[in-house]
């Protein structure tokens, strides 16, 4: 029995599918559209980096975000395939699940401390064929457990260092695919429409893993019904709106990031942002 529908709690999670989502905002391709039309110059994302902080307008993330969609398209990605991300909060990992549900994909936010063996348990469990990581470490995991997922076929990193010379036949530069998704845009565009509205509310919108503590970790499945009616409840419980500002600092892979940074964010609109690192959060 699905915990999420029964409205059984579960870790302190009450994830219920009471009432009915409006046509125009029951999945996450829907609501980046209204955000980007709504609120097109409020800040979506900051991220701080080199004690900077650097922002994104909703307007500017669904540019991110689409072209994102099209590399995915470009390498292969199919409505159904599942896709692992692995890494810290940061704007361009939130992107990469959104883009992921923009062409019928289903994100699978792994931990980023988990050794290799984890990961490939996870990643073999859920079916991956494509990861969306970090960097070098989190290369270097996938690259050891290979022979264990071998339907892992590409994986996109986003910092680049250490990486020049390993064998790019299945390694893409986050980026550099965001570049060639926004140079074949007009060749990959009407499909991404396609897919993004083929999209609905009790499609699986996401799998979050269990830490695996007490044995191996548990996958659990979330229909977008599943988590934006939680958003659109405790939005309106809690007042939240577009004003709003908060601070994404829990693990991507808990169900915690997912609600607050993912569907509170998208369904209220307002400002995800991402610390340097947990050492200079405070």
């Amino acid at each position: 029995m699905n915990p999420a529908k029964t409205g059984r709690r579960r870790g302190g999670w009450n994830l219920t599918t009471t009432g009915k989502l409006p046509n125009d905002l029951n999945s996450f391709p829907k609501l980046l559209d209204r955000n980007a039309a709504k609120f097109a110059a409020r800040p979506a994302y900051r991220e701080k980096e080199f004690g900077i902080w650097q922002s994104w307008t909703w307007s500017e993330a669904r540019e991110e975000i689409r072209a994102l969609a099209c590399g995915y398209v470009d390498i292969g990605v199919k409505e159904g395939d599942t896709i692992a991300i692995v890494g810290r909060n940061r704007p361009y990992f939130y992107w990469a699940m959104i883009a992921a549900q923009h062409v019928g994909a289903i994100p699978v936010p792994l931990y980023q401390d988990a050794v290799a063996d984890e990961m490939a348990y996870v990643m073999e469990h859920c079916g991956a064929r494509f990861a969306v990581v970090q960097d070098q470490e989190q290369v270097d995991k996938l690259l050891e457990v290979s022979d264990r997922i071998p339907e892992l076929s590409q994986i996109v990193y986003l910092d680049p260092r250490g990486l020049r010379k390993y064998d790019h036949s299945m390694l893409h530069n986050f980026k550099e695919l965001q570049a060639k998704g926004r140079a074949k845009s007009s060749e990959y565009e009407a499909e991404i429409d396609r897919r993004a509205a083929a999209v609905g509310p009790e499609d699986t919108g996401v799998m979050l893993y269990t830490s695996g503590t007490t044995g191996r970790p548990k996958g659990v499945v979330l229909t977008n019904s599943n988590v934006l009616m939680t958003a659109k409840n405790t939005c309106e419980f809690d007042k939240l709106t577009e004003e709003e500002s908060i601070l994404a600092y829990l693990p991507m892979a808990w169900v915690g990031d997912y609600v607050f940074s993912m569907a509170q964010a998208m369904w209220a609109g307002f400002c995800v942002n991402c610390p340097e690192s947990l050492d200079t959060m405070q």
